[in-house]
């Protein structure tokens, strides 16, 4: 039975129930109280007795064809009413979700670019507010699910044909099964391995799975070990990697391994950007109950375009840069997640092109 004869059979049935209980109560109630009346009458005038009785039966009949009459084409009225605001009512109600139906059947099918015009601000309408944030999120979602596989595809496509190439070259004999030539095969696996493990990363952190033991350290310790480990890195590539900190010791509730992670995931994304002869600095000082850390290099800068999408996966401000280097493309958004994690965030300034850029981000102290 659909939602319209439903909302029809029970306003009927408030009508059915609304006119018995009238008409019962009008046959109960009206005839005592006629005939009390007409008492009242004969003992003010007895001499008339015999006429007030043939009148009382006269009236008595007029009443009950007069009285269900009228409860008949009230009955009639309320019945038709009723019908014609069920009709309506269906209208407004069954319409929309017969459009929600049909656009959910469209979504199901794959279809994400699907919305519904909404103007009321009942609930219908918010239903179908909601319906539209729904199908944007599944949209952007999908949009993002091609795009990762794209750029998976992508990036597995050069290693692994930079493996065949060899691995064809040394069966046909043409290159020669140096040692050179191994460790260019073992260079090009250790690439697919950093890119499977940034994605197993990547994945656990977009979805919340990993694990943080907090607990309260010094900030400025942990960022000399991190320089520490991640200087030869800089000696090799001829850059300099300055320090700037505070003097005072700086304690911040973290989880030690992760925001180490996200600190050499920016460090290494600046000295993967920065040329030999430039410079990479890195500060940390408080302000208010906030430890600031900052990593600053002169490196290629950003445009516009690239400020708002550099933590996104596999974005790459030079491609052929990058890709020489063996990143991923994924380490700054491993570190944003990271940061999130830990009630934070990292943003990212830069005067444009060839200018440098800056990286930072604000822990509560302890």
């Amino acid at each position: 039975m659909s939602l319209g004869w439903k909302l029809f059979l029970s306003y009927m049935v408030i009508v059915i129930v609304g006119a018995s209980i009238l008409i019962v109560t009008t046959l109960s109630i009206a005839p005592i109280s006629f005939d009390q009346h007409m008492q009242s009458m004969e003992s003010m005038m007895p001499s008339r007795m015999s006429m007030m009785r043939e009148l009382e039966d006269q009236l008595n009949e007029g009443f009950y064809t007069a009285m269900l009459s009228s409860l008949l084409i009230a009955t009639a009225a309320a019945a038709t009413t009723a019908l014609l605001v069920s009709v309506y009512v269906s209208y407004r109600i069954v319409q929309p979700i017969r459009a929600l139906v049909k656009a959910s059947q469209y979504i199901a099918a794959g279809n994400y670019n699907k919305r519904l015009a909404f103007a009321s601000s009942d609930e219908l309408g918010m239903l179908t507010e909601s319906f539209n944030r729904m199908a944007a999120s599944l949209e952007e979602i999908e949009a993002t699910r091609q795009r990762l596989i794209g750029d998976v595809s992508h990036e597995l496509k050069t290693p692994l044909a930079s493996i065949q190439a060899y691995m064809e070259g040394l069966q046909d004999g043409i290159i020669e099964p140096t040692l050179e030539t191994f460790q260019q095969i073992h260079h090009e696996t250790s690439r697919l391995q950093r890119l499977v493990r940034d994605l197993q990363e990547l994945s656990m952190v977009e979805s919340g799975e990993i694990s943080l033991n907090f607990d309260i350290y010094n900030l400025i310790d942990l960022l000399r070990s991190t320089v520490v480990w991640i200087q030869p890195q800089f000696e090799d590539k001829h850059v300099k990697l300055y320090t700037e900190f505070s003097d005072e010791k700086i304690f911040v509730r973290v989880d030690y391994d992760r925001l180490r992670q996200v600190l050499l995931n920016i460090l290494g994304n600046a000295l993967q950007y920065t040329d030999g002869g430039g410079q990479v600095t890195v500060r940390c000082y408080q302000h208010g109950k906030l430890a600031r850390v900052e990593v600053q290099d002169t490196g290629v800068g950003l445009s516009e375009e690239d400020l708002e999408r550099i933590f996104e996966r596999f974005y790459r401000v030079d491609k052929s840069r990058a890709r020489s280097s063996g990143g991923s493309g994924i380490g700054l958004t491993i570190a944003r997640h990271i940061l999130l994690a830990h009630g934070s965030d990292i943003r990212v300034e830069s005067e444009g092109v060839g200018k440098g850029s800056l990286f930072y981000f604000d822990l509560p102290t302890v």
